[in-house]
């Protein structure tokens, strides 16, 4: 496995790739994992089933194994000045050297105070370079809060903003600073003063300590928003020199250090709970489980430390997953929801993490997490002990949505992207082709002897047999999808296919009709089991693999189940409704055509309009009847696949295919050469067949002129060597 040992990767993980037989990295891990491990940014965008769930995972567990190593190796906290990892708030990070900090949270300040306090007498100095963002620098009390000034008489700051603070009062002061600016912050316990200084230039007396402030301790303190600075207590030589009279806070002749909580026994590898250095976000619990095997398998064989790895979604006891938390974890893979419910309750600390991960990041996004992703960000320190910035990796087959790019840029620093993807597209390995429903020209649902049950918007309108109201021919259509489609499996003796429903009421509903058409028991011609949120979590886990392993032909699922789907060689897939958003056809499609197979993928598209349901009730569609039109204060819309046809075929630059209601694919269209679920075949009659007696005359030629070519450049250097 040398194209893996290339990238650096550990022999313990080498062992653990060709035990999952990886032979050779994919295209999106030859280039991710060299750009993770090197400490980047990386936003992937590649088709799914291209590695990229261990594009990102392998760089992980080696760099978490790595870090760990470090920190149970001995190293002990030096005594001296920098700023205390047990006087921080929670969302600060500090460097290695305690003396370089950031935060990435956007509203809350993250405050520090140094570990040395001087007392009663003299003049000190240290200074704070602002590396990116909006900070506030000054002196405080041990008994002051960490926000310099804002909530407190215990505490003065001078913040970027051009204001210096107190007591909860700002006034101007000295004008505004930022990136790389050097902030001098003077303290005289002599004369009772504070004054700070901008890239050497003093900007005169700021505070005049109060006399009950004369006998505290003071220290030197710091607080940012989504910023860094690093800070300079004289143990290095100041960018520029203080007045005189004015020594380092590092140089202070009585010193008073402050206790580092905790500090040491971390550092010196004493045993204690570990707190997650990677957190994956995944936006269904299938792919979540998926991810969690994969990490499971690639740690396997690293020892001493031993990674600790934890699946964090719903369904599951979260009493377990809390006790493991409380053991000590080191990578977290998890929903949403659950994460969210753990983080808010204390028991899920991020200050730790060092890894944020989104994997399908659309997903994320169609599903409404846009606020959960940044609320976990806000709590993430933007460096770490070892002086690393915190790295994101954001995944996605559709990377190329606004939505996707504006996150990024809202959170990444300076991301690298993978493309391997570019615009979305098609596989070549799946046709894809569909069927128009038309009711007004198939008018079989008037006298259907079976028929799915519908998802019932129609129940309080007139759509009895022969009516062409428009709500007649809504219900007309979902009546004729069933049809459409037992005759999809049919025509083309589907023995394996992936049925993509709107709603997870029509998957229930697809899921009896097929039971019933296919007679039910073992010997059911059309067995099939379902997928969506609302199945418990056993019952999906035992449906998927019932599908995987062949027990039950055909899987119904939703969207947003579909995420957690990875099962090669799908020879089939079936739109029975187009997905409401473009980018969704392209993971529906991606199901099928994988690992070098051919696919086929049919839609049933309805010619007219489709009356569905579009719950935005506080229940999300529990027990909800409301079938008015969301518009008139309902639940339902007019869905219009036509024009979703429309979208996609734009989105793609294409034109699908059609094929008429016998759903019969002409032979011809794809040169006959295709048995869906295998690899393409070569053509019999290959173009390469007797290519030797067609080229003979022509090899025959241009020995010919080859060797008259060699004639004349011998003929002419004789020549040549003749005349001289």
């Amino acid at each position: 496995m040398a194209a893996f040992s290339e990238f650096g990767v550990l022999p313990e993980i080498v062992q653990a790739i060709e035990e999952l037989d990886w032979l050779l990295p994919t295209d999106v891990q030859a280039e991710a994992v060299p750009l993770i491990l090197g400490g980047g940014d990386v936003l992937m965008a590649a088709e799914t089933g291209s590695g990229k769930t261990g594009a990102f995972c392998l760089p992980v567990i080696q760099i978490v194994h790595e870090t760990l190593t470090e920190r149970s190796s001995g190293k002990v906290v030096k005594d001296g000045c920098f700023l205390n990892p047990g006087d921080k708030d929670p969302m600060l990070g500090l460097s290695e050297s305690n003396l370089k900090c950031g935060a990435t949270a956007e509203r809350a300040w993250q405050g520090a105070r140094s570990t040395v306090a001087v007392h009663e007498g003299g003049k000190y100095y240290y200074e704070a370079t602002i590396v990116d963002g909006l900070c506030r620098v000054g002196w405080a009390t041990r008994q002051a809060t960490r926000d310099l000034g804002a909530r407190d008489r215990q505490s003065f700051g001078w913040g970027g903003t051009g204001k210096k603070s107190f007591g909860g009062q700002f006034d101007s002061y000295g004008g505004p600073f930022g990136k790389d600016d050097v902030i001098g912050c003077f303290l005289d316990l002599d004369c009772a003063s504070i004054k700070f200084s901008k890239n050497g230039h003093d900007m005169g007396k700021a505070f005049d300590i109060p006399e009950a402030l004369y006998h505290s301790d003071f220290c030197a303190g710091i607080t940012l928003k989504k910023a860094e600075l690093r800070v300079n207590f004289g143990d290095q030589p100041f960018r520029y020199q203080p007045t005189k009279g004015f020594v380092g806070l590092a140089q202070a002749k009585e010193k008073f250090p402050q206790h580092i909580a905790g500090q040491k026994q971390k550092e010196n590898g004493q045993k204690g709970p570990r707190r997650p250095m990677a957190l994956i976000i995944e936006p269904s619990r299938e792919l979540a489980q998926q991810t969690h095997d994969i990490v499971i398998k690639l740690k396997r064989h690293l020892k001493s430390p031993q990674l600790e790895a934890l699946l964090v979604v719903g369904g599951s006891s979260p009493a377990e997953q809390i006790s493991a938390l409380d053991r000590g974890v080191d990578i977290v893979t998890g929903t949403p929801g659950r994460i969210e419910d753990l983080v808010s309750n204390g028991q899920l600390k991020l200050d730790n993490v060092r890894f944020y991960i989104l994997d399908e990041a659309d997903g994320l996004l169609t599903q409404g997490y846009e606020k959960f992703i940044m609320s976990m960000y806000s709590q993430i320190p933007s460096s770490q002990p070892d002086g690393r910035r915190m790295q994101m990796v954001v995944c996605s087959a559709t990377l190329h949505s606004f939505e996707v790019k504006k996150l990024a840029e809202r959170v990444m620093h300076f991301p690298t992207w993978v493309d391997l993807k570019g615009q979305d597209s098609v596989p070549e390995t799946v046709h894809h082709s569909y069927c128009f429903i038309d009711p007004e020209k198939d008018s079989s649902w008037h006298s259907l002897k079976r028929s799915v049950t519908t998802d019932g918007v129609h129940q309080r309108d007139n759509t009895r047999a022969g009516m062409v109201t428009k709500e007649a021919m809504s219900e007309a259509v979902k009546r004729l999808k069933g049809e459409y489609l037992v005759r999809a499996i049919d025509v083309h003796r589907m023995d394996q296919a992936i049925i993509f429903c709107r709603t997870k009421l029509d998957c229930d509903n697809l899921e009896q009709y097929l039971n019933v058409c296919g007679g039910g028991g073992r010997s059911n011609k059309y067995s099939c089991v379902c997928l969506h949120s609302d199945r418990k979590p056993q019952e999906r886990k035992a449906n998927l693999e019932q599908f995987k392993a062949g027990q039950a032909k055909f899987l119904i699922c939703t969207d947003v189940a579909a995420r957690g789907i990875d099962v090669r060689g799908v020879p089939f897939m079936i739109n029975v409704t187009l997905p409401d958003e473009k980018q969704n056809y392209i993971h529906r499609i991606g199901r099928v055509g994988r690992a070098e197979r051919m696919g086929l993928a049919i839609s049933l598209v309805s010619t007219v309009e489709e009356k569905v349901w579009y719950h935005k009730c506080p229940s999300r569609g529990k027990s909800c009847n409301n079938t008015r039109l969301v518009e008139q204060g309902g639940c339902t819309i007019w869905y219009n696949e036509v024009k979703l046809l429309r979208d996609v075929e734009a989105h793609l630059d294409i034109t699908i295919p059609q094929v008429e209601a016998d759903l019969k694919v002409e032979q011809n269209e794809f040169d006959g050469k295709v048995t869906y679920g295998q690899k393409k075949k070569p053509s019999s009659a290959s173009v390469y067949d007797n290519h030797v007696e067609q080229l003979a005359s022509s090899v025959a030629d241009l020995s010919r002129l080859e060797n008259h070519a060699q004639s004349s450049f011998l003929r002419m250097r004789y020549m040549t060597n003749w005349t001289k």
